[in-house]
């Protein structure tokens, strides 16, 4: 039996918000004790706790397990090289969600059976270490300071966005929707729950994180169907959702199987931390199967995206021959529009491709640990850096596309007899007319 105690540093400032163990085994060579192919160790472990040094340990969780080996010697089997190490893969352990608790104690046996045929044909065993990996203090604090600052900052402006579309007489129209649909979601995932972790053993948190995040991942994509789709001239049924079902309906079908697929894992890492998917054959295909689909599916979006972006810039540069017929001041005015538009698509399509780049790699990070000799990191940086970019991706949005209490008028405008915004906002007059760029590309513009 093997024993370790773990103390956690982080709770005397802030709490760890969770942890992986990642079991590493030692196995000696001998020649009357070689590893079998495809040998199966079977582990009975236990997990307590306690907050300081006088008290019991209080059971947390305990399970009987069974992880593959995967080793492999690299010098010749001969007695000459008996007590050599064998190369071994890492093992996934245990995950813990929260660690919230002073002390932890860790048992790990190793029981026989000759007639079970437990732990038989597993070589000798030499040592077993442990790989802990964790949200450090220093990261935590950033990543505390971050949602505390940006929940707030988000939340005004979507209150301040919606309000100016209630203002008008007219009912939002559907881009205006999503745009306040996206502000909800980026503001659900920035609220700090994980503050709370200080005070409560919330072991759920790791698995709440993946729904925000993906709940976000699915309204931000569809949003940028919906988008470029309704600055598409080619579209007759615009300000209707039921238009887009056929893109946004997969979005919505690979959100659920992805959820279906952290509660395979993380579901029951609730009550058995000690549980892995990546333990079993079927469950590391199925894994290795899905995380390979998931990044497919990704590029195919992204490659669509570009697609539907450029078909807005085509219907927009089809627009501009329009352009020199006006008088000098609209013209300017349109162009000035046409840039700030053409602007905005570039960065929302640079912003699509970095989340794009950064699902595939957080998705390969998540079970790197399991991929032998292929080891992909994701640093603190590139994951604030990618949080940061999201909001203030949506502050914009929401600040760009809210109705404008300016207007642009009769005698700047060359006699035009309507009044038009000076930004890329919906314009506000007595008719509470729509988006500029909006009304250019779509059906209006035709009639």
């Amino acid at each position: 039996m093997a024993g370790a105690i773990i103390e956690n540093m982080s709770t005397k400032k802030l709490v760890i918000v969770g942890v992986i163990l990642v079991l590493f085994q030692v196995f000696s060579f001998m020649v009357g004790g070689l590893i079998d192919d495809g040998a199966v160790v079977t582990i009975d472990v236990g997990l307590a706790y306690r907050d300081d040094t006088f008290s019991d340990w209080t059971e947390l969780a305990h399970s009987v397990e069974q992880r593959k080996l995967s080793c492999n010697f690299t010098a010749v089997k001969t007695f000459e090289n008996e007590g050599r190490y064998y190369d071994c893969n890492l093992l996934p352990f245990m995950e813990l969600g929260s660690v919230a608790h002073k002390y932890y104690l860790i048992n790990i046996r190793l029981p026989v059976s000759e007639r079970k045929k437990t732990n038989v044909g597993i070589g000798e065993i030499k040592d077993i270490r442990l790989v802990s990996i964790h949200q450090n203090g220093g990261f935590t604090k950033v990543w505390f300071a971050m949602k505390t600052f940006l929940t707030p900052s988000i939340f005004i402006i979507m209150v301040w966005y919606w309000r100016r579309i209630t203002m008008m007489t007219r009912p939002p129209v559907l881009l205006e929707k999503v745009i306040f649909a996206l502000g909800i979601s980026m503001t659900f995932i920035n609220i700090p729950v994980e503050w709370f972790s200080i005070g409560f053993n919330w072991t759920w948190m790791l698995l709440f994180g993946d729904i925000r995040q993906g709940i976000f991942y699915a309204m931000l994509l569809s949003f940028w169907i919906i988008f470029c789709g309704e600055h598409l001239m080619d579209h007759t049924e615009r300000n209707n959702f039921s238009v887009y079902w056929k893109q946004v309906g997969p979005i919505a079908f690979g959100s659920f199987c992805l959820f279906i697929f952290d509660m395979c894992e993380r579901g029951v890492q609730l009550k058995n931390p000690f549980f892995s998917i990546w333990a079993s054959d079927v469950g590391t295909e199925l894994a290795m199967a899905f995380i390979v689909v998931a990044g497919i599916c990704a590029c195919l979006y992204f490659l669509f995206l570009c697609f539907m972006v450029f078909q807005v810039f085509r219907n927009i540069s089809g627009k501009r021959s329009s352009l020199p017929a006006m008088t000098k001041a609209r013209r300017l005015h349109y162009e000035g529009l046409i840039f700030r538009f053409k602007f905005l698509m570039l960065v929302t399509l640079a912003c699509a491709a970095v989340t794009v780049i950064f699902f595939i790699i957080s998705q390969v990070n998540e079970g790197h640990w399991h991929w032998g000799e292929h080891t992909v990191q994701v640093n603190s940086a590139f994951f604030t850096g990618m949080y940061g970019m999201w909001n203030l991706y949506v502050f914009t949005l929401m600040f760009l596309y809210a109705p404008s209490h300016k207007r642009y008028g009769d005698e700047q405008c060359g006699g035009s007899n309507s009044g038009e915004d000076l930004q890329l906002t919906t314009t506000v007059t007595h008719v509470d007319g729509l988006t500029e760029i909006y009304k250019m590309t779509g059906k209006e513009a035709q009639e």
